[in-house]
C-alpha cells in the first residue's frame, strides 16, 4: 500500500515539474492592457483563486443572481475520461445542492461519443453527471426550436434543442480552455455551439454557426471570422431569449487549462498553472476577463497561440459590436 502511494506522489511530482518546464513563457505578460475599469456602470466579474466545490457556490453567490423556476445547467459533458470536463464532484453543491437542476447538454455535430442520443447519455453516466443533478436532459433529443438572431449579420437563425424553451432559467457553466477552431472556448462558445442542436436534427444549430449560415445538414467551410462572428450571434440569440439575459448567469472554471477543447478524447496537457473561478452576468465581460488573466500569466504562452492563431479575440470584438455584452468590466476578488 505504501508503495503503491510513493508511486502515486512521485508521478503527481513528476506531472508537475514537467507541465512546469515544458510551460510556453509568455513576453506580453508585463505589458499587456486589461480591460479591467473602475468605471461603476460596467459590468462586474467575480473572482475567486480556489478551485472547490464550495468556491464555486461562493462565487455564484456573489452574483447576486437568484435562479428560479426550473432551473437548467449548462455544461460539457466531455468526450473522455481524457479530457478536462469539469468534473461532477467540483459541481455536485452548486448544481444539485444548492440549485436543485438538470444538466443540460445537445448532441454534437462531429462523430465521437456523444453525436447521438444513446452514445451521449452513455457517456454522461459513465463520467457521473447523471448523480450530481436533478436529472439530465439532452435537449435535441427530440428535434430543434428555432431562436431570431437581432442584429446578426452572418445568421438570420439559431437553432437549439427544442427542450431549451422548457427552462425559467440557465447556468452557464464552462471550463475556460484553448480550442482547435476558436481559439479559446468559454461562456459564448458554452451558449452557442454548446445549447446548438447536433447531427442528430432536421437542422443543426452546430453545422449552422460552423458555416455562418451556409448550411444546416453538412459541414460546409467559411471564413474564419465569420465562424467567430456566427458563435457571437447565436450566443446572443440565446440570452435574448432568455429575458434579454436576465435569466442566466455564467461561471467559467479556469483549471487545466490546455489549448485543446473538452470535445477532444486527447487533448494536449496543460503547460498552465491553474487560475481560479470566475462569474459574471455578462458572458462577454466574463471571457474577456478570463482572457485577460491567461494573457497577464508568465506561463499563459501557448494558450496565448492558440488564442490568436485562431484570431480568437475577434468573437469578443463581434460579440460587443453587435450589443452583446461589455469587453470592459470590474473585477471583484473574493477571498
Amino acid at each position: 500500500m505504501k508503495k503503491s502511494l510513493l508511486k502515486i506522489f512521485a508521478f503527481v511530482v513528476l506531472a508537475a515539474i514537467s507541465a512546469s518546464t515544458f510551460a510556453k513563457t509568455n513576453p506580453k505578460a508585463a505589458t499587456y492592457k486589461t480591460h479591467k475599469v473602475a468605471d461603476k456602470s460596467i459590468p462586474l466579474v467575480y473572482f475567486i483563486r480556489e478551485i472547490t466545490p464550495e468556491a464555486l457556490v461562493k462565487v455564484y453567490k456573489a452574483t447576486g443572481y437568484k435562479a428560479s423556476g426550473k432551473v437548467g445547467v449548462k455544461v460539457s459533458t466531455g468526450e473522455s475520461e481524457n479530457s478536462n470536463y469539469l468534473r461532477p464532484a467540483l459541481i455536485k453543491n452548486l448544481v444539485k445542492d444548492e440549485l436543485n437542476a438538470t444538466i443540460v447538454e445537445c448532441n454534437t455535430a462531429y462523430g465521437g461519443g456523444r453525436s447521438n442520443n444513446i452514445d451521449h447519455m452513455k457517456i454522461a453516466r459513465d463520467h457521473g453527471f447523471l448523480d450530481v443533478a436533478n436529472g439530465f436532459d439532452l435537449q435535441d433529443a427530440e428535434g430543434y426550436m428555432t431562436l431570431p438572431v437581432k442584429g446578426g449579420v452572418r445568421i438570420k437563425e439559431n437553432y437549439v434543442g427544442s427542450h431549451f424553451k422548457n427552462y425559467d432559467t440557465y447556468l452557464i457553466l464552462s471550463h475556460f480552455k484553448g480550442h482547435a477552431m476558436a481559439g479559446f472556448g468559454g461562456a459564448i462558445k458554452n451558449l452557442s455551439i454548446g445549447f446548438a442542436s447536433g447531427m442528430s436534427c432536421k437542422k443543426s444549430g452546430k453545422l449552422n454557426i460552423h458555416s455562418a449560415g451556409r448550411s444546416v445538414t453538412r459541414w460546409t467551410s467559411c471564413p474564419q471570422n465569420e465562424f467567430l462572428e456566427s458563435m457571437a450571434e447565436a450566443a446572443k440569440s440565446v440570452c435574448d431569449y432568455m429575458q434579454g439575459g436576465k435569466g442566466i448567469v455564467c461561471v467559467n472554471v479556469m483549471n487545466r487549462i490546455s489549448v485543446d477543447c473538452d470535445c477532444d478524447a486527447n487533448p494536449a496537457e496543460p503547460d498552465m498553472h491553474d487560475i481560479g473561478i470566475l462569474a459574471s452576468l455578462d458572458p462577454v465581460a466574463l471571457d474577456q476577463a478570463c482572457v485577460d488573466l491567461i494573457y497577464t500569466a508568465k506561463d499563459g504562452g501557448s494558450v496565448i497561440e492558440r488564442i490568436e492563431s485562431r484570431n480568437g479575440l475577434h468573437t469578443l470584438e463581434h460579440a460587443e459590436k453587435i450589443g452583446f455584452g461589455s469587453r470592459d468590466y470590474r473585477l471583484v476578488e473574493i477571498k
